[in-house]
């Protein structure tokens, strides 16, 4: 296993590209297989989970290839498998995103439960009962969930929360079904609205009406489509706070601001400095930064993959900052780590009339045995330490702080932070960091 060791107290300063989303890069690689022709993703980042679904999709008989830089070439001619292995399960959160391709190719598919970051439950119900509504019969069984269907029929359905997953699950079985489907209460992020933009140059009838409506007209065939990946969000915010933290400067080539006002407005509260640039976005050190309270919402909220970055850089504010997570249950799971490094930070279960119109999260036995805010006090010094990195934002928020704390800190279990980041030493490198990398 690789480790990190980061030297840190350095400003850092410079450009840094950011690459297409992770969250949509692999999930656009699987709606490529709902076509027998070659589609052709750019902007695609080389991460763990994009290789894991190159992997996935050859073991099922299709194709998936890198034939150049951030660029991949996917096709669903040859698949002759409906039946996906444990193991990839167990290093991703892909797998049910396929039931809806198999079921359009085989009229069954048998896949694992999916795995993934463990930063609370991710209530794969919402999925399976959106698809029953479209009239598929789904079992549980021995860890995997078998799906069939006679044929896939166009549906109403409201989801009882917001699901990312879930929603693009439901446009990717509906693009092919018969007849009209609407989906309410669906996602509002930009990666659905990717994935609805990509599906589209395919030959499918998908349209957002409203914020939180969408429509699908179910299409007979859909062909192969070249398209560019939309940023990455989440590597947007990375860098920022790690401008912000280290007090640095740092333009983030290829963002944009239309797609992060949640998180730039906090950026302003907090009295950080960000621009338009010709190029993207600039991040910079202006004044001392304010405690600013967050609390973390489905789009176009601030966005939980943010909360753990926010609340690291709360940390060097002055002030009391209130950080209430609403949409996992249980993400807090870093805050021992940044305390051991010297992070003055409280964790407690808020008072709330109405939980479960609060909550995105199922509020039952087990989220109550989770703490849903952190009270941040700051600024506070920040010291060196060893780490073990739990999941992809914790190891990106572990970074933040050994960059800003004095001394030598390693990292370990990086491989995590490899499964959302491509060559982030590399690029924190760039821009003037003192971090290696070891076995």
């Amino acid at each position: 296993m690789s480790k990190y060791v980061i030297d840190g107290g350095t400003r850092l300063k410079g450009e840094v590209e950011v690459f297409g989303a992770k969250n949509a890069s692999f999930k656009l690689m699987i709606a490529a297989l709902l076509s027998d022709e070659l589609s052709r993703l750019t902007n695609v980042s080389y991460v763990r989970d994009t290789v894991v679904v190159k992997q996935l999709v050859e073991s099922l008989g299709g194709r998936a290839e890198f034939p150049g830089d951030h660029v991949v070439e996917v096709s669903g001619q040859g698949l002759n498998n409906f039946n996906l292995e444990q193991k990839f399960g167990d290093s991703s959160r892909a797998t049910s995103l396929l039931i809806p391709v198999l079921l359009h190719r085989f009229k069954k598919a048998r896949v694992p439960l999916p795995g993934g970051d463990k930063i609370g439950a991710r209530p794969i119900d919402r999925h399976l009962e959106a698809l029953q509504k479209l009239g598929v019969k789904i079992f549980i069984n021995n860890g995997f969930i078998e799906a069939t269907c006679n044929e896939l029929i166009g549906t109403e359905y409201t989801f009882s929360k917001n699901t990312h997953t879930g929603t693009e699950m439901m446009i990717l079985a509906a693009c092919l079904a018969k007849g009209k489907t609407m989906v309410r209460s669906a996602a509002a992020e930009p990666e659905v609205d990717d994935l609805i933009a990509f599906l589209n140059k395919m030959g499918a009838r998908v349209k957002r009406t409203e914020e939180r409506k969408i429509e699908i007209n179910g299409v007979e065939k859909l062909r192969g489509a070249n398209h560019q990946v939309v940023f990455d969000r989440n590597e947007v915010v990375t860098f920022a706070c790690i401008a912000l933290g280290t007090k640095g400067d740092v333009v983030v080539s290829g963002a944009k601001k239309e797609l992060l006002t949640s998180f730039l407005d906090k950026v302003s509260e907090a009295s950080g400095g960000w621009e338009e640039v010709e190029r993207g976005l600039r991040f910079y050190f202006e004044n001392e930064l304010r405690a600013t309270n967050v609390t973390t919402a489905p789009a176009p909220g601030f966005m939980t993959d943010w909360q753990p970055l926010w609340t690291t850089l709360m940390t060097q504010a002055a002030g009391e900052s209130i950080i209430h997570e609403t949409v996992f249950e249980n993400r807090f799971g870093y805050v021992e780590a940044l305390k051991s490094m010297g992070a003055k930070i409280e964790l407690s279960n808020p008072e709330t009339d109405n939980p479960d119109q609060i909550y995105n999260f199922n509020v039952g036995e087990s989220s109550a045995h989770s703490y849903h805010a952190a009270k941040v006090i700051g600024p506070t010094a920040l010291h060196s330490t060893t780490l073990e990195v739990a999941d992809i934002r914790a190891g990106s928020t572990l970074s933040l702080a050994a960059l800003v704390a004095d001394g030598q800190s390693e990292l370990n279990n990086i491989e995590m932070i490899e499964r959302g980041y491509e060559n982030l030493e590399g690029r924190l490198t760039k821009l003037g960091a003192r971090i290696g990398k070891a076995d």
